[in-house]
């Protein structure tokens, strides 16, 4: 999903695959997004990266919250994009069982039916095909049961506005202007924890603004990069 904006970062930007997604195996017991931060500091450890700034999309900054948790020794710098810190309320959660149950019984119908269309802003959906099309296909990819373990694991996921009010590094929070998953108000919650956080908004571009609007994105986290002290 970063193939169009990891060109325009420094050398040394990397973007690991999530257990079960991409080339990644898939991860073994219950569902937690503990199990793909865990995933990620191995990576890190096994490519000898220690310090990092970090981001992640939607899930990504469940994940990079989670980090937080883990290993806040290792973030440098925090770019959160598109994504809340919110646990989810009790319909979100059974919205999200409902989509993991159909998952597994019905394969991906549910989710390019429920979720695909969400993804994307309105400005996409009418002027940008080639997008359309490639993200139908990385759903497509997907497999269902990994779609079922990751909506429970996003369900189970704790609130974290508490710590992201303990990072005091720079920070970058970012929201396509069309995303009517993660909304102004989730970004403004999060900005607002965050004790040195920059708060942009790209225009014409709904939740994943990094596919949407990569060179938006890149120079956006080129900023956050220069203000951790790097090229």
């Amino acid at each position: 999903m970063y193939a169009r904006l990891l060109p325009q970062l420094p050398d040394g930007a990397v973007t690991p695959d999530f257990p079960g997604f991409g080339s990644a195996a898939a991860p073994s017991g219950p569902p937690s997004l503990t199990t793909y931060a865990q995933h990620l500091l191995a990576e890190l450890d096994d490519a000898g990266l220690g310090r990092i700034i970090l981001g992640g999309t939607s899930m990504g900054g469940y994940v990079a919250m989670e980090m937080l948790r883990l290993a806040r020794h290792r973030v440098l710098g925090l770019a959160l994009l598109d994504t809340k810190a919110s646990a989810d309320p009790p319909a979100a959660k059974a919205n999200r069982e409902r989509i993991a149950a159909s998952a597994e019984t019905d394969g991906l119908a549910v989710v390019h039916a429920d979720v695909e269309p969400a993804l994307l802003g309105e400005t996409t959906k009418a002027d940008r095909a080639d997008v359309v099309a490639e993200v139908h296909t990385m759903v497509a990819h997907a497999d269902p049961a990994m779609v079922a373990w990751a909506q429970r694991a996003m369900a189970a996921r704790p609130d974290s506005l508490a710590d992201l009010a303990s990072f005091d590094g720079p920070a970058l929070v970012l929201r396509g202007d069309e995303d009517v998953l993660a909304t102004d108000a989730d970004a403004l919650a999060i900005s607002d924890s965050l004790a040195r956080a920059e708060r942009v908004t790209v225009r014409g571009a709904g939740h994943l603004a990094a596919v949407e609007a990569p060179d938006a994105v890149a120079s956006a986290l080129r900023g956050l990069i220069a203000r951790c002290g790097g090229g």
